[in-house]
């Protein structure tokens, strides 16, 4: 498992076959979460990675070459190659009921 902030990424065999490429930013950065508070992203820049999102909303990614996490409020993390689930950090509230955490 790899963590920067409210991003999780978990190792995974496979991606569903259902899933399907989503397009990059203006910049063409894959983004997996823009932060609430700031405006920040986290985002990988290389074009070896890929976004996907399958039907189930689930949303993975598929990197093939040595790629860089980067956030401007977190220190870069490299992402080997791999295929990942993209997992959003939640909590609850006091009317238990689960948020996603603000970046």
């Amino acid at each position: 498992m790899i963590r920067q902030g409210d991003v999780l990424l978990v190792a995974v065999e496979a991606i569903p076959d259902d899933a399907f490429e989503q397009p990059r930013d203006e910049s063409g950065r894959v983004i997996l979460a823009y932060g609430e508070v700031t405006g920040h992203a986290h985002a990988l820049h290389e074009t070896s990675v890929t976004l996907l999102r399958a039907a189930n909303q689930g949303v993975f990614l598929r990197v093939l070459e040595p790629s860089n996490l980067v956030h401007e409020e977190h220190d870069h993390i490299t992402i080997p190659p791999g295929l990942y689930r993209v997992v959003r950090q939640r909590e609850w509230t006091d009317d238990d009921e689960p948020v996603q955490v603000a970046d």
